[in-house]
């Protein structure tokens, strides 16, 4: 079914799809004459770059500004379409068959490399469902160009237990129609409305009660308009705001009535958030569990307000808060991974991709990370265990020992977890001891590592176990490799592989001791081949 275009005239502002093409969605920035060219054109200003041939100038002449060099193309009225009612989109989803061109592309190639068509099992039974909608609980209309909700008082009838309705990459812009579509559809509580460029004007969305679950990724909202919306979404739990350009947000508290109080997953993954005070905004509303900050422009983490940090319980920062996803920003200092144990609740950590988190960024490998992280269960998406959590701590505390031996107050400056690690796992001052200490005291210090060859020109060499000092360099243990696994012409590479991290970190620094890059008992060494 397709919504076919009249000659009536088009208006600016309105947002109109290809006519064969549904997914090429845009908006219609000029419509009347174009130089050296008959008739009427609709300029339009399409949503993906490269769906267009110029930017809104053609021949010299301006007709309007396109978004990009490549965004705009001038069009005839009856190569595009104002879109269809969702009703016609649930028909032309869920009850229209497969023409024969459809089902002759369904087959596989026998042995034979003849094709034998497929009939999918219990198919009608599942397409009679679906066809009924007074029993459908979830709609999926996306990229099928509604662009009118259609409300009317049948609504109600027609899909009375509808629950989620997914309307990603339409020509919707109405909020006053998306607030009646809500109140006739009585069990809905998950809506997306992504990808569809909403209007600004919010002031006449009735009270959604209902809602719980709420998805506007890249829908052109600024945070102002969040704050308009939040009034009418009492019950929201969920709010999904990836890809809409915030840089900046309002503070909010839970004494006022119309806060996100019931909010406990907020996605603001894809934005251009790049002060922490801004997130600090959002640090009291009471029952925030989850949030999403990837591929933001954050470069530092602080706990504190105007530089004072509050006494109170009460008022601790995210209160609630268990998953803080930070991936792909600029965070590059050990001070912002210490501010996160601030708090209280927070277990499931995500810094892959900032330069703390690699090593050849100048950050610092897995373990260190997640020594200082006093409260973490998961770390980039993989489950810290009890294991990892102690091992990684003594490793941590050795290194720290290793470079900053009895200089207290630099210790106590930039690692702060030191001493209370130190004094959990009872580790001594191992330099200090080894000096007053015997032959019999001296190998008990020795660590037990396990190398393996895993160089391509190296060939199948057994994985040894070897007990080594650990005041022993990078550079030492590498000419001890060569020996041990007799490599005469090939200079080897060392790699320390750790329990939780997809990738082994390199051992570049030859001047190192093995403390130093926190190896321990039990860690095990890749023997690589420099390239």
């Amino acid at each position: 079914m397709k919504a076919e275009s009249s000659n009536e005239s088009y208006k600016i502002g309105q947002r109109v799809h290809s006519l064969n093409d549904p997914r090429r969605v845009g908006t219609v920035k000029y419509v009347g004459d174009v130089e050296g060219y008959s008739g009427t054109w609709i300029g339009v200003d399409w949503d993906q770059d490269g769906d267009g041939k110029h930017n809104g100038t053609v021949n010299g002449v301006f007709y309007f500004n396109g978004r990009s060099q490549s965004s705009a193309s001038f069009v005839r009225s009856q190569n595009l379409s104002r879109g269809i009612t969702l009703l016609q989109a649930l028909e032309l989803r869920y009850r229209t068959t497969s023409t024969k061109d459809e089902e002759d592309e369904m087959y596989v190639l026998s042995a034979g490399n003849r094709r034998v068509s497929i009939q999918l099992l219990g198919g009608d039974k599942i397409q009679d469902k679906l066809s009924r909608f007074e029993e459908l609980t979830s709609a999926s209309l996306s990229y099928l160009g509604v662009s009118s909700l259609g409300v009317s008082s049948d609504l109600s009838s027609i899909l009375p237990n509808l629950k989620l309705l997914d309307l990603t990459g339409n020509l919707i812009s109405d909020w006053e129609e998306i607030g009646a579509l809500c109140e006739q559809l009585p069990a809905l509580t998950t809506l997306n409305l992504s990808c569809n460029s909403l209007s600004s004007d919010i002031t006449s969305l009735p009270q959604l009660k209902n809602i719980r679950v709420l998805v506007l990724n890249n829908s052109g909202l600024s945070w102002t308009q969040v704050e308009i919306l939040r009034r009418s979404l009492p019950g929201l739990e969920e709010l999904h705001l990836m890809g809409n350009m915030i840089s900046a947000l309002t503070s909010t508290s839970p004494s006022d009535g119309q806060a996100f109080n019931s909010l406990r997953l907020l996605n603001l993954d894809d934005n251009c958030i790049s002060d922490w005070s801004e997130v600090l905004k959002l640090s009291q509303l009471p029952c925030l569990e989850q949030l999403y900050l990837n591929k933001n422009k954050l470069t530092h983490i602080f706990h504190s307000v105007n530089g004072i940090e509050s006494p109170k319980k009460s008022s601790d920062p995210f209160p609630s808060l268990r998953c803080l996803l930070l991936g792909a920003n600029s965070i590059g200092d050990l001070a912002s991974i210490d501010a996160l144990n601030v708090f209280p609740q927070l277990v499931d950590i995500r810094l892959s991709e900032n330069p703390i988190s690699d090593p050849v960024r100048g950050g610092v490998p897995r373990f260190v990370l997640v020594a200082r992280l006093t409260k973490v269960q998961v770390l980039n998406g993989s489950e810290v265990r009890a294991r990892e959590k102690k091992d990684s701590e003594i490793r941590y505390v050795r290194m720290v020992m290793s470079k900053l031996n009895d200089k207290s107050e630099e210790i106590e400056l930039l690692h702060p977890r030191f001493y209370e690690l130190k004094k959990l796992h009872g580790i001594e001052d191992e330099r200090a001891s080894a000096e007053n200490s015997g032959p019999k005291n001296m190998a008990s210090g020795l660590l037990s590592i396990a190398l393996k060859c895993v160089g391509p020109s190296m060939g199948e060499k057994p994985e040894l176990t070897k007990k080594l000092p650990g005041s022993i360099t990078v550079g030492k243990l590498k000419i001890l490799c060569e020996n041990f696994f007799k490599l005469k012409s090939i200079k080897p590479r060392l790699l320390l592989q750790e329990e939780g991290s997809p990738f082994p970190t390199a051992l570049d620094d030859e001047t190192a001791t093995l403390l130093d890059v926190g190896i321990c008992d039990g860690s095990t060494l890749l023997v690589d081949e420099e390239s």
